[in-house]
């Protein structure tokens, strides 16, 4: 059994991850924040870390990129994010982060990204130790990394991406802001997304929920965030 550090700022998500992981054995530390996180780090050395994207002091990629310059990223490290997305992804991973798991977490890709995580063999770098690293199965889809140094596989399959990709279809062609904040951007890539493949599957929320790797329950909250309009979708299909 291993020992996994949790870091995320919301207090039921830690609940939660510390309750499943104490079920299967596991003994976990708890940390809210980046300076908790560097602590428990350095005290508990932990055999895989989970760490969330959105923290209110340091970010999870800045503090992943921090551990890696240092040479302290020796462990595995899961990515979490409610908004999972190719720029996030590919970054995380060509940091070092061994998987991207998106909110809400499944138990079964909780469990499954763990095992992998830790049964992963550590990559040499050049700042150090790192884990070989995973592109997560809901953007997997449609993002592929190549790098020399780093082999990127799609999650939970293993297959190794040979390089980056974009391919959405008709709606590779649409032109984004890109002076806009990163969170209003990567919005309205995602309701471009979801807006196509809502229109390729005739409006089918189960045929997208499939294709898009997302739960029902999830995808609706989702669409509903990003102000998709689902009848527009459905006459758009037709």
């Amino acid at each position: 059994m291993a020992n996994i550090l949790v870091v995320d700022d919301e207090l039921g998500i830690r609940d939660l991850l510390s309750e499943i992981l104490n079920d299967e054995g596991h003994t976990v530390e708890l940390a809210e924040n980046a300076a908790q996180a560097r602590a428990a780090r350095a005290a508990m050395c932990p055999d895989l870390v989970l760490l969330d994207i959105w923290m209110p002091d340091t970010d999870g990629v800045t503090l992943l990129k921090e551990w890696s310059g240092t040479g302290q990223l020796t462990m595995p490290v899961i990515m979490m994010s409610g908004h999972a997305t190719i720029d996030t992804a590919v970054e995380a991973t060509r940091i070092g982060a061994t998987a991207f798991l998106e909110k809400p977490i499944t138990l079964q890709k909780l469990l499954k990204a763990v095992d992998v995580g830790l049964n992963k063999p550590m990559a040499k770098s050049a700042t150090g130790l790192m884990p070989m690293a995973s592109v997560p199965s809901s953007v997997g889809a449609f993002v592929a990394v190549s790098s020399p140094d780093l082999t990127v596989e799609a999650a939970m399959t293993g297959g190794t991406l040979p390089e980056v990709v974009l391919d959405i279809g008709p709606q590779s062609m649409q032109s984004f802001n890109l002076d806009c904040p990163l969170r209003e951007a990567r919005d309205e890539f995602e309701k471009s997304y979801f807006e196509y493949h809502l229109a390729r599957e005739s409006g089918s929320m189960t045929r997208v929920a499939e294709k898009t790797g997302l739960e029902r329950t999830h995808l609706y909250r989702k669409l509903k965030q990003l102000g998709v309009d689902l009848a527009r979708s459905k006459r758009n299909a037709l």
